[in-house]
C-alpha cells in the first residue's frame, strides 16, 4: 500500500520472475530493516502502522500462504500459528490477529522472523529454479510488488515511530541532497477531449488499474511541479489553518480535534520551521515538495490559492506521455528534494505521492477476482481518495502512469503532497 496492506490481483508480467529476482526484492527489505535495533521493530505507534518485525513477516506469510502452501509439493508451513499472527485482511483465509495488537508481538522475535525468511526463500528459490506454471508466475510477481509496497510503509511507519520518540532519533545520517531554488510555478496545458486510461494489460500491474476506458476531459492545466515548502507557509502565514471556508467540513472537523496547524513532521523553532527526516531534524528547505498533508489540507490549499486538485485522469493524461524517472527510495536520501525545473518529467514522479481530487473507485467493468487473493482491494474502494506519482521512499520501478495508490482523507503519515490544476 498504501492503501494499507494491499494485495491485489494483476495481470500478467511480460517475464516470469525469476530467483535472483526475487531475492534482490526480498534483500531490500532485509536491507531497510539492518539499521532498526530489535525494540525499534517491536514498536507499533499507532493502529494505522505495523511493527517493522510484522512487515517482514507479513510479506513472507504471502508466499507461504499464496505460493508455497498450494502450489510446491511437499510443502510444510515453518510454523502454524504464523498464519494467525502475520494475516493482514484476508477473511477467506481465516482468523487474524487484531491489527492495533501487533505491537504487543514481542516472540517470535527479530532473529526469528528472519528465520522464517530464510526458510521461505529457500523453497521458494527452488520452486522458481525448476520452473514455474503461469498461474504460480503471477503469483510470485504480486507477491514482490507486494513487498514493495510493504518496503514503503516499513519506511513511513518507523518514520512515525521515531516522531513518537522524545530523543528524535534518524534511520540514516549520511544523505545526498540536492541544492536548488524554488522554480517558477508553470501551467502544462492539455486541450482535453476523449482520452483512454487504466492499464493496457501489458506488463504488470494490479487489478484497479484496469479495464482501461474512455473518459471525456475538459481542457485543462497541470502544475508545473509539486507546491512547496515556501508555498506552504505562505498559506500558514495567511491563516490557512484557521479559516473555516476553506475546509471540508470533516476536515475542519479534523483541524480542530487534531489541533493542527502545519504538516505533520514540522516543527516550530525559535529560528523558523523544523522538519522531522528519516535522518533526524532538519531544517525545513523552502523549495523541496511540502509532505505528510492529508487530502484534507491539500484540498484547502488548493481553494486558497485559487484553484483545485487534478482528476486522476488528468493527471494520468499529462504523466502517459512523460519520462518515468525521479527521486525514488535511495538509501542516503529518504527524503522529498527540490525539483531542478529542467527534468522533462516535471517532478511528476518521486518525491512525494500526490493526491488527486478523485475518489478512489472502481472503472467502469471492473471485477474484483474471486478467492482470497482478490478480496482486499475491492471491498476498500469506498471513504478514499486517489493519489499518483510515487515518492522518495517508493522502490525505483515499482509505478507506472495508471497506478493507484490511495488512503483515507486525513492519512498524513504517508509521504504525501500535493499538484495543482485548473481549468483552462
Amino acid at each position: 500500500m498504501m492503501m494499507r496492506e494491499r494485495e491485489q490481483r494483476t495481470v500478467p508480467h511480460a517475464d516470469p520472475p525469476t530467483a535472483s529476482r526475487f531475492l534482490e526484492v526480498r534483500d531490500l527489505t532485509e536491507a531497510l530493516a539492518e539499521p532498526l535495533s530489535a525494540e525499534d521493530q517491536t514498536v507499533q505507534s499507532m493502529e494505522d502502522a505495523s511493527p517493522t518485525k510484522w512487515h517482514r513477516a507479513h510479506t513472507t506469510w504471502f508466499f507461504e500462504e499464496f505460493v508455497l502452501g498450494a502450489h510446491a509439493s511437499g510443502y510444510r508451513p515453518y510454523h502454524e500459528q504464523y498464519r494467525y499472527l502475520f494475516n493482514s485482511y484476508y477473511d477467506a483465509v481465516g482468523a487474524r490477529h487484531p491489527r492495533p495488537q501487533r505491537g504487543l508481538i514481542t516472540r517470535p522475535g527479530t532473529y526469528e522472523i528472519g528465520e522464517y525468511r530464510r526458510h521461505v526463500d529457500s523453497a521458494m528459490v527452488d520452486l522458481l529454479q525448476s520452473g514455474t506454471a503461469p498461474v504460480v508466475a503471477e503469483l510470485v510477481e504480486l507477491g514482490l510488488h507486494h513487498e514493495q509496497q510493504h518496503d514503503e510503509l516499513l519506511l513511513m511507519d518507523i518514520k512515525h515511530v521515531f516522531f513518537c520518540n522524545p530523543l528524535l532519533p534518524g534511520y540514516g545520517r549520511h544523505v545526498v541532497g540536492r541544492t536548488a531554488h524554488a522554480q517558477p510555478l508553470e501551467w502544462i496545458s492539455h486541450r482535453g477531449g476523449v482520452i483512454e486510461i487504466g492499464h493496457d494489460g501489458t506488463g504488470f500491474a494490479f487489478d484497479n488499474e484496469s479495464p482501461r476506458h474512455p473518459e471525456l476531459l475538459r481542457p485543462f492545466a497541470l502544475g508545473s511541479r509539486a507546491v512547496t515548502c515556501a508555498e506552504w507557509l505562505a498559506f500558514i502565514a495567511d491563516g490557512g489553518y484557521t479559516r473555516p471556508e476553506l475546509w471540508m467540513s470533516d476536515g475542519w472537523a479534523m483541524v480542530q480535534q487534531q489541533r493542527w496547524t502545519a504538516p505533520l513532521y514540522w516543527l516550530p523553532e525559535a529560528q523558523g520551521w523544523s522538519v522531522f527526516t528519516l535522518r533526524g531534524l532538519q531544517p525545513l528547505d523552502p523549495a523541496e515538495p511540502v509532505c505528510h498533508v492529508s487530502w484534507y489540507e491539500a484540498d484547502a490549499y488548493a481553494r486558497w490559492a485559487g484553484v483545485r486538485l487534478p482528476l486522476e485522469s488528468e493527471w494520468e493524461a499529462v504523466a502517459t506521455d512523460t519520462p518515468i524517472s525521479g527521486n525514488f527510495l535511495e538509501p542516503d536520501v529518504l527524503h522529498p528534494q527540490p525539483h531542478s525545473g529542467a527534468d522533462a518529467d516535471h517532478g511528476l514522479f518521486g518525491d512525494v505521492w500526490e493526491w488527486t481530487a478523485s475518489a478512489y473507485s472502481p472503472y467502469p467493468g471492473f471485477r474484483p477476482t474471486a478467492g482470497a487473493v482478490g478480496e482486499y482491494n475491492g471491498k476498500f474502494m469506498v471513504n478514499q481518495f486517489v493519489l499518483r506519482g510515487g515518492s522518495c521512499v517508493t522502490p525505483a520501478g515499482h509505478t507506472r502512469p495508471t497506478y493507484r495508490n490511495f488512503f483515507p482523507p486525513s492519512a498524513r503519515w504517508p509521504f504525501t503532497g500535493l499538484r495543482l490544476a485548473r481549468d483552462a
